[in-house]
């Protein structure tokens, strides 16, 4: 490794999502092309291995990793039957069940200069809080475009990223990968695994008698785990007494007619003992029940998503087929081990609520790809490093989807009572609470400077579920601000107004793409 003679090898296992995002995001960081190189990115998958396929939707951040790896967005757009993801909206969380409120990806107004928060909760609590803050809630409700038409690749008037078609962004990603960034594919399965005396890999074995050498093994087998479970026996740290949800069942149904209206927004609505995603793309929806199996039998669940489904009159009622996913909310004790990462499935699995998945293989994959390990002396050092960080994020991870559910006042079933209880929350949610009982999160939230989830977000959730800071006090600052608030208050109805009236509909702006 690092020689004249010798290119840094990278054996990424396990095609999928994970696989292939990650193989092209260290390939647009070090060149495997050209007299210059001197990395190799080899992606091994078995052949008999199918893609989970139920990350459908993204965080923005996806904007820039498609940027950076090289792609069109046109050409995502249209291969992968994508559209625009603007915010979740989520809907029957509190006790009304006609009550809904969204998690915009566009910050509130005047975000890091002042606090809108504040302002708010200093008037009363007028309107709710999301459309009081942002007009993107507003350009949802009717299924609005988050971009002028005029505007290039990538750029946004509201911050967007996408619902996919998780399938075909497979098959872009391995084309991409492959033809354009020298990516080398290879199918097979794994037989043996030889190690270093250190116990670090050396070589793959596989089925067929051939063999696949490494400097470094990324684990993208899913559920496998084929490296970290299977090989290393990396223990699983389960938080099922913190997230209950381990069941989902998941359908694809096919709009009603091809002019039928796409939604800016995943929505996510609240059931007995869980929730329904429902997520549109141009031509289908993808539509899932996620639920804990100790409070509801698959058989009553699956019932209650075939019932979605039959009440919307945007929807086929053809005969709609399901598939049962079976997981233990949780993650890996650790994710580098010796020379081996664990990025995706592999390194945890919780409910899709908030899309995490798609984001996390994204931050895992670039920090691995901006640390890429060059001398085997570096490894334990970027190994404890990836290893803290990446533990964090499972933590902010976990307290933020939880969040979710310690805020809803429903008590009409035993799921819903026990997210309640005080014994089923993580301590740094608890004294995250306790603090926002005084002053609404803000920018000193966190000190992690790759935090996840801003103060924006839990903002937005705090509010939209109904909590209010009971101990808040008012302070001097705010009075003087009050130019700059009605300043930022005013460019959010001209927003509402102007500029949500000159965006195209979702529907709208793909077909223009096509022509």
């Amino acid at each position: 490794m690092n020689t004249a003679s010798k290119k840094t090898r990278v054996v990424i296992v396990g095609g999928g999502t994970a696989g292939w995002l990650t193989a092209g995001i260290i390939a647009a960081r070090h060149p495997l092309l050209g007299e210059n190189s001197n990395t190799e990115l080899v992606l091994l998958e078995s052949p008999d291995v199918k893609n989970l396929g139920v990350g459908e939707g993204t965080w923005p951040t996806m904007r820039d990793t498609l940027k950076q790896i090289g792609l069109s967005e046109r050409a995502f757009l249209s291969c992968c039957d994508a559209s625009f993801k603007q915010a979740s909206k989520f809907a029957g969380w509190r006790q009304d069940p006609a009550q809904h409120y969204y998690h915009p990806f566009t910050a509130p107004a005047g975000y890091g200069v002042v606090s809108l928060a504040d302002a708010w909760i200093e008037a009363g609590y007028p309107q709710d809080f999301e459309s009081w803050v942002s007009a993107q809630g507003h350009a949802c409700e009717r299924q609005l475009s988050p971009k002028l038409p005029q505007l290039p690749e990538y750029a946004f008037t509201y911050n967007y990223g996408y619902h996919l078609n998780a399938g075909k962004f497979v098959a872009l990603l391995q084309a991409h990968c492959t033809e354009k960034l020298g990516v080398t594919y290879r199918q097979g399965h794994v037989a043996h695994i030889v190690s270093h005396d250190s116990g670090a890999i050396k070589a793959l074995q596989l089925e067929d008698g051939n063999t696949v050498e490494g400097d470094l093994f990324i684990d993208c087998s899913g559920f496998a785990a084929v490296l970290m479970g299977k090989h290393y026996q990396i223990p699983f740290v389960s938080q099922r007494g913190v997230l209950f949800n381990d069941t989902a069942i998941a359908a694809q149904v096919n709009h009603a007619e091809p002019q039928t209206p796409i939604a800016s927004a995943t929505v996510a609505t609240a059931q007995t003992s869980g929730w329904i995603w429902d997520i549109a793309l141009q031509r289908r929806r993808g539509i899932g029940h996620v639920f804990a199996s100790e409070f509801c039998a698959v058989e009553d669940a699956e019932q209650t998503l075939r019932n979605y489904i039959a009440n919307d009159p945007n929807l086929q009622q053809d005969e709609v087929s399901t598939r049962v996913i079976k997981f233990d909310p949780g993650h890996r004790k650790y994710f580098w081990h010796h020379n081996c990462v664990a990025i995706g499935v592999s390194a945890g699995f919780v409910e899709p609520l908030e899309a995490t998945a798609l984001v996390l293989i994204e931050k895992s994959a670039e920090w691995v790809a901006e640390q890429l390990p060059r001398s085997p002396s570096a490894m334990p050092v970027l190994a404890k490093r990836f290893n803290q960080l990446t533990n964090e994020r499972w933590r902010e991870i976990i307290d933020f989807i939880k969040l979710h559910y310690v805020l809803s006042d429903r008590t009409d079933s035993a799921y819903w009572r026990a997210h309640q209880q005080h014994e089923s929350w993580t301590d740094s949610l608890s004294e995250a609470l306790q603090l926002w009982q005084s002053q609404p999160p803000g920018l000193y939230e966190s000190s992690n400077r790759q935090e996840l989830f801003s103060s924006a977000s839990k903002q937005y959730v705090l509010f939209g579920m109904g909590f209010r800071a009971e101990q808040w006090q008012s302070c001097g600052r705010l009075a003087l601000q009050q130019p700059l608030i009605e300043r930022f208050r005013r460019e959010v109805q001209q927003q509402v107004n102007r500029v949500n009236a000159q965006l195209l509909t979702n529907r709208e702006y793909l077909q223009k793409l096509r022509k």
